[in-house]
């Protein structure tokens, strides 16, 4: 069977992995000379307690090619076919760190890597996806040519109260041309071409809130669907009760936004994703 691996910032339920067997690769959380590894060893609660309290701004770094290799020669062992679909190469060294880990091992297996241009939610349910196929009983050819029809499907939108974490990251893309004067504005942002871009300047939570159901409502047939948070899951409720007349509750996923993600988009990010049907 197709072993599916990625990486921590995709935000697959726990419930989830161990059901699928889905191997997750951590990526680095740094404040100053103190390493994390994303998940494993600073949980979220940790992680934004000590986000909004330290006076250091902490970065991310990608899992290196031999953390990569290393799970793939055990993966080998168990399977002749593995899928790695990581968050996109335009926001982190992940994919290219897991290109250079394939290369490293050579030929032990069948190994194809996949840049999702998503990361949360967008990635995690291509994720989910994958798993569900190989454990259908799909080979991995199979898998890659559904997801590369996916890709374009998958959708991730997320509220922010500031832009200064995406700044400080150097992860604004687009959305640098909201700062300035940003004052009183809660702007909604999604991924376009892996590449963090505007959606709509709202003046609230609450419109901010309306957008992102407005977008599920206007979604085609949507095949799967995860609301996240990071620090406010009244919030999450709040945007959970709109999406339940949309969307059945039941099979909602509900994720907090992983540490390596948090680092960027602050304590306060609300997000809803998922993959439109075709």
């Amino acid at each position: 069977m197709v072993k599916v691996v990625c990486d921590s910032t995709a935000d697959v339920p726990e419930d989830i992995i161990k059901k699928y067997d889905i191997s997750i690769v951590p990526l680095n959380v740094i404040f100053g000379t103190e390493t994390y590894r994303d998940i494993v060893d600073i949980t979220p609660d940790q992680f934004y307690k000590r986000l909004v309290e330290s006076k250091v701004h902490p970065t991310t770094s990608a899992p290196s090619p031999g953390y990569f290799s290393e799970l793939f020669e055990k993966l080998a062992k168990v399977t002749d076919e593995i899928l790695v679909i990581t968050l996109g190469s335009k926001l982190s060294a992940t994919y290219e760190s897991a290109i250079q880990a394939k290369a490293l091992v050579g030929d032990i297996c069948k190994i194809e890597v996949i840049d999702s241009m998503q990361t949360i939610g967008g990635l995690g349910l291509l994720a989910i996806k994958a798993a569900e196929a190989a454990h259908s009983g799909a080979k991995l050819a199979q898998i890659v040519d559904m997801l590369n029809g996916m890709l374009l499907r998958a959708h991730a939108y997320m509220v922010f109260d500031t832009l200064e974490y995406l700044r400080k990251g150097g992860r604004i893309g687009r959305a640098q041309a909201l700062l300035g004067g940003l004052l009183k504005i809660t702007p909604v942002l999604t991924l376009r071409d892996g590449v963090v871009t505007p959606v709509q300047r709202t003046r609230s939570k609450v419109q901010a809130i309306d957008t992102l159901v407005n977008l599920v409502k206007s979604a085609k047939n949507i095949e799967a669907l995860i609301i996240q948070h990071a620090t406010t899951p009244d919030d999450l409720e709040i945007l959970a009760g709109r999406l339940a007349e949309i969307y059945p509750k039941e099979k909602t996923y509900r994720h907090t936004v992983s540490p390596a993600i948090g680092v960027h988009v602050g304590p306060h990010v609300l997000a809803v994703c998922f993959i439109e049907g075709e």
